[in-house]
C-alpha cells in the first residue's frame, strides 16, 4: 500500500546553511482529479508551496537497493517534469520503482493547473519562464544536492529553458540552482513545435490531421484508437490505454501554454558552453516528435541523439518502458564515474 502524506508538514532541508527549511505541506482539500492515481509501495504525495502561495503536487519515492549496498557512491536526485495532458503520476507508474530500486531519490512535479496542483488565475497554466522558475524553486527549497532533471515532450522544453539560464551572470544561482545533468525524453525541440507541424503538413498530411485532431481538438480523450496511436505502441493492450486515457483527461485543467505566445518567444537561448551533461532520448515510433525534431535538439546541445526502437512518444508508460529506463540508468552510471 502506498504511503500518502496528509494533515501534517513534511520538511526537506536544503543543503545551504543559510536557508531556512521550507515546509512542503499536504492539502486537506479534496483531490482535484476525478480519476485518482493510486500511489505504489514506497511512494508519497506532498505539496510544495511556491512563493505565489500556490502549491504544486509532488510525488516522491526515495532510493533503496544499490544505495544501501554502496554508500560510497553519490546518487544524484532525479527530478521529473511532465508534458501536456500529463502530470506527476506518469513517472510514478514504471520509472519511479525502476530508478528508486537502483538507489535514486525520485521527485515528479505536477506543473500548475495540472494533476493535483493549484491553478493560477489565468487562462493558461504558465509560460516557459514561470514553469521553469517553479521547478527551480522546488529544487532550491527541497533537493539536497544538484539533481538530474528529466523532462518529457513540452516538459523537455521547460528544462531547456532552465538550462539556458544556468551560468548567466544576470541570474542569481538561487533562482536556477545547478544541475548534475539533464535528460530530454521525446522533447519538443528548442525551436518549438511549429517545425514539427509544418513538416507533417507537407510530408504526412494524414498524420498531421490526426495529430491536430488528437491534441489540439483533444480527440484523444474520446477515441481510444487515436489515444493509442498518439501516445503508445500498437501492442499496448486496450485496457491499459484506457486507464491512461482516463488519467490524461483529468490531468490538465488548464492548457500548459499559450502556444502562440510560446512560439513567439522561441527558440530557447543558445548555450555556447553548456555546463552539464545532457542525454537526448527519442522514440523510433514517436507519433508527435519526429526524427528531425530529435536531431535538432541533439545538435543544439552538440550531443548524439539516442533513438529507442519499438517505443512510442509516452516512453515512460509504453509497453516497452524499460528500454528507455535502462538507457538512462546506463547514462547515469557513466555520469557518476
Amino acid at each position: 500500500m502506498a504511503v500518502c502524506v496528509s494533515r501534517f508538514h513534511t520538511h526537506f532541508l536544503n543543503c545551504s546553511s543559510n536557508l531556512k527549511p521550507l515546509a512542503t505541506i499536504s492539502k486537506d482539500n479534496k483531490m482535484k482529479m476525478r480519476v485518482h492515481y493510486d500511489l505504489k509501495q514506497g511512494q508519497s504525495r506532498i505539496f510544495h508551496e511556491l512563493p505565489s502561495g500556490l502549491s504544486m503536487e509532488v510525488i516522491v519515492q526515495k532510493g533503496v537497493g544499490d544505495a544501501e549496498k554502496n554508500k560510497n557512491v553519490e546518487y544524484p536526485p532525479l527530478v521529473f517534469v511532465h508534458g501536456s495532458y500529463h502530470a506527476a503520476w506518469c513517472w510514478a507508474e514504471h520509472w519511479f520503482p525502476f530508478f528508486s530500486s537502483s538507489g535514486y531519490d525520485c521527485y515528479a512535479l505536477s506543473l500548475l493547473g495540472q494533476g493535483e496542483s493549484d491553478e493560477p488565475a489565468d487562462s493558461v497554466a504558465g509560460t516557459l519562464e514561470t514553469h521553469a522558475r517553479d521547478v527551480a524553486d522546488f529544487i532550491y527549497r527541497n533537493v539536497r544536492s544538484p539533481p538530474v532533471l528529466l523532462g518529457h515532450s513540452f516538459g523537455g522544453l521547460i528544462i531547456q529553458y532552465y538550462i539556458s539560464n544556468l551560468g548567466s551572470r544576470k541570474i542569481n544561482e538561487d533562482l536556477y540552482p545547478k544541475l548534475r545533468g539533464a535528460v530530454l525524453v521525446c522533447s519538443v525541440p528548442p525551436s518549438g513545435n511549429s517545425g514539427l507541424v509544418w513538416r507533417y503538413l507537407f510530408t504526412k498530411p494524414i498524420a498531421a490531421f490526426k495529430v491536430t485532431r488528437s491534441l489540439a481538438a483533444k480527440a484523444f480523450q474520446t477515441s481510444l484508437s487515436l489515444c493509442k496511436e498518439t501516445f503508445f505502441s500498437a501492442t499496448m493492450e486496450d485496457h491499459v490505454v484506457k486507464r491512461y486515457q482516463e488519467l490524461m483527461k483529468e490531468s490538465s485543467r488548464l492548457p500548459l501554454f499559450d502556444l502562440r505566445k510560446l512560439n513567439a518567444s522561441l527558440p530557447v537561448p543558445s548555450v555556447p558552453h553548456c555546463p552539464l551533461e545532457i542525454l537526448v532520448l527519442g522514440a523510433k515510433d514517436d507519433f508527435i516528435v519526429d526524427a528531425e525534431g530529435l536531431k535538432e535538439t541533439a545538435k543544439f546541445y552538440d550531443v548524439s541523439p539516442v533513438c529507442v526502437e519499438e517505443t512510442a512518444h509516452d516512453m515512460m508508460l509504453d509497453v516497452s518502458w524499460e528500454k528507455g529506463a535502462k538507457i538512462i540508468l546506463s547514462w547515469l552510471n557513466d555520469l557518476e564515474m
